[in-house]
């Protein structure tokens, strides 16, 4: 049973140390191999999901809308991912006559590079990770933001309107909505008290005097809002307004053609599983579970949240871009900082550690006491913001009609006279 369990870091540890065997005359060539292996292992991981999210995506949102989905190529259509592939390799690679070549050709190799480096730090069972950081959250944050240089080098490099603006959305959806993820990271970040992603997993695994508690339970609202964030920042229905074909003419990828727009398209899909996992990691457990080995435990959590993704694109339609905007800077980053405030002063005042308690003061309670308060307090913020934005939108709605009568009554007036 335990070789099951830790199947990954037996075969990972074994042809490590396979490796540093045969190159045992040059360690630091040894280790350059076993980091280059990783990462090929990693980068095909990345591109087999990639190939298969693509088919259960088409699957999925055809059941939602009633359709019958990829049939054709395969039994049941399961080799419509590979069909796609030989179309994008033989697809003829067209470059714009007036395009800046240099900065056209380099956009969809970084946004794939930046799309792949994040499952460098993405633990997926105890011992089997890229490298363990100390600071795993802030570098998947930092990662996250490469793909905004790149679709501004996409936009700028074709040398086109539609392309350019594209491009300038992405730099208000993006940068705009990282903000609130921010802020709910750092929820998360300060229950914790690191921002390693193991210690991250551990807190919420019962081992070790952890409250075994998972985020979510604790966290509701840093929860929801970091799921909204991560759709908004994978530029997914209903946010996928950089590249709505009916405003922007396919967006920043306007002029991409062939393997080009699939490395682009590579990128979409592997920074929205990237998102999958690392909530997964933040508000579930991670690899943290009873029975099943912990590898399918991370496997089945990130499916489940990316079939969320799926279901919100089968049945939500676009929002206009300034509604987009309002939510993120007039509803959920106010709501996030008031959490925010609000969990440290929780944390602060009800301590669950006795030195925390002598040291700073408070009320020394229980891990289950403590996240009790903190989903009170979670479901308080949620409540009391919902509350407030329908007693905004009423009112604007109300303005609105009385503009509208105005205008009516003025109309009549002028038609009499």
């Amino acid at each position: 049973m335990d070789a099951i369990t830790n199947l990954l870091k037996i075969i990972s540890d074994f042809v490590a140390e396979l490796i540093r065997s045969v190159l045992g005359f040059s360690p630091l060539l040894a280790e350059l191999v076993v980091m280059g292996l990783a990462a090929v292992v990693l980068i095909t991981f990345a591109a087999l999901s990639f190939m298969g999210l693509t088919y259960v995506e088409r699957k999925v949102v055809a059941r939602i809308q009633d359709r019958l989905g990829p049939n054709q190529a395969g039994p049941f259509g399961l080799l419509q991912p590979l069909a796609d592939g030989i179309k994008m390799f033989t697809k003829e690679d067209t470059t714009p006559a007036t395009a800046d070549r240099w900065v056209y050709n380099l956009a969809p190799l970084v946004i794939a590079v930046f799309a792949l480096a994040t499952y460098a730090v993405i633990p997926f069972a105890p011992g089997v990770v890229g490298t363990n950081l100390n600071v795993g959250v802030f570098y998947v944050l930092a990662i996250g933001s490469g793909s905004i240089v790149a679709i501004l080098m996409a936009g700028w490099g074709s040398n086109n309107k539609y392309a350019l603006l594209g491009a300038f959305r992405t730099v208000a959806q993006l940068i705009g909505y990282e903000v609130p993820m921010l802020l709910n990271v750092l929820t998360v970040v300060l229950v914790t008290g690191s921002m390693s992603l193991i210690d991250i997993i551990n807190h919420q695994t019962l081992a070790e005097g952890n409250p075994g508690i998972p985020h979510i339970l604790m966290l509701p609202l840093p929860a929801l809002v970091f799921l909204i964030s991560g759709i908004a920042e994978t530029a997914r229905s209903p946010f996928d307004l950089l590249e709505a074909e009916s405003e922007i003419v396919a967006g920043f990828h306007t002029e991409y053609s062939g393997m080009k727009f699939a490395l682009f398209f590579l990128g979409e899909y592997v920074n929205a599983l990237a998102v999958a996992f690392i909530f997964s990691t933040l508000f579930l457990g991670g690899y943290a579970g009873p029975i099943l080995p912990p590898y399918v435990w991370i496997l089945l959590k990130a499916a489940l949240v990316f079939f969320v993704f799926m279901w919100l694109r089968g049945t939500l339609p676009r929002v206009r871009i300034d509604q987009m905007h309002a939510l993120n800077w007039k509803f959920l980053v106010p709501m996030s900082t008031v959490n925010l405030v609000l969990v440290m002063l929780v944390l602060k005042l009800f301590p669950t550690s006795e030195a925390a308690a002598q040291t700073f003061g408070g009320i020394l309670v229980t891990p289950w006491v403590q996240a009790l308060i903190l989903l009170a307090v979670n479901l308080a913020v949620l409540f009391v913001s919902l509350a407030l934005a329908a007693r905004a939108a009423r009112r604007f709605r109300q303005a609105e009609e009385e503009m509208i009568m105005r205008r009516r009554s003025a109309n009549l007036a002028t038609a009499r006279a």
